[in-house]
């Protein structure tokens, strides 16, 4: 995943895990984000941080405490998209006993600086644990216009689209700046979207340096923080 840490912390942004007591800042972000209908409600959210507490992160304003990004994952099979037609689908999968891939459960932002310092946070716990792929389902909010100007085009050639080499939906050109490259499927009726016709995508990006997790492994954790800081500017 693509990381901008000198530029999040040049804005006075600090990352960390989410507690309950986050609970009122997140509900706020929800509904400022979402729609009703795409809105996690405050027990939902409680339940990801209890299921997870080390996959729930945040990353706030230092000046103001207002929480600008949070990122909730969970542990999936390496093959779970090929067994799952819906994001409520992949939110209810077991968690296996090993794998080295997460499932990102939603990913929500006021900022997109904020996002970076989540990911920046993120990356040497992820390689001392031993994380490979992040998968996330994204929107495609510019098909409903697209498919007014093509009603028979299929969904996967606007999903294929390029425009100067990037994406040309907004969100999935968005995603590809922070590391999630791989398209791996789209999915009819993922999560209600108006703009999507309720499509989804899913992406996958690989943890930068993941490779080595043998090295990581042995490797004490404040270490790893201090290779990801000076390598950041690099990716």
């Amino acid at each position: 995943m693509h990381t901008k840490m000198h530029e999040a912390s040049r804005r006075c942004i600090y990352a960390r895990l989410l507690t309950r007591h986050d609970l009122p800042a997140l509900l706020k972000l929800e509904h400022d984000k979402w729609d009703t209908d795409q809105a996690a409600s405050q027990i939902e959210l409680e339940e990801r941080i209890a299921a997870c507490p080390d996959l729930a992160l945040g990353a706030f304003c230092a000046q103001t405490g207002q929480l600008l990004a949070s990122l909730f994952l969970k542990p999936v099979a390496h093959d779970f998209h090929r067994h799952v037609r819906t994001w409520r689908d992949c939110t209810l999968l077991p968690a296996p006993q090993e794998t080295t891939t997460l499932f990102g459960i939603s990913l929500t932002s006021r900022r997109g600086d904020g996002v970076d310092a989540l990911l920046a946070f993120f990356w040497p716990y992820a390689l001392k644990c031993g994380w490979r792929h992040v998968y996330l389902g994204s929107p495609i909010p510019g098909l409903g216009q697209w498919r007014q100007q093509h009603p028979q085009g299929p969904i996967e050639a606007y999903v294929g689209a390029r425009r100067s080499g990037m994406p040309l939906d907004p969100q999935l050109r968005y995603y590809r700046g922070r590391g999630f490259t791989k398209i791996v499927d789209v999915k009819p009726n993922y999560f209600p979207h108006k703009r999507s016709l309720d499509y989804g995508v899913l992406l996958r990006g690989t943890i930068p340096l993941s490779s080595l997790c043998p090295l990581w492994r042995v490797m004490p954790l404040q270490t790893i923080k201090r290779v990801t800081r000076h390598l950041a500017c690099l990716l």
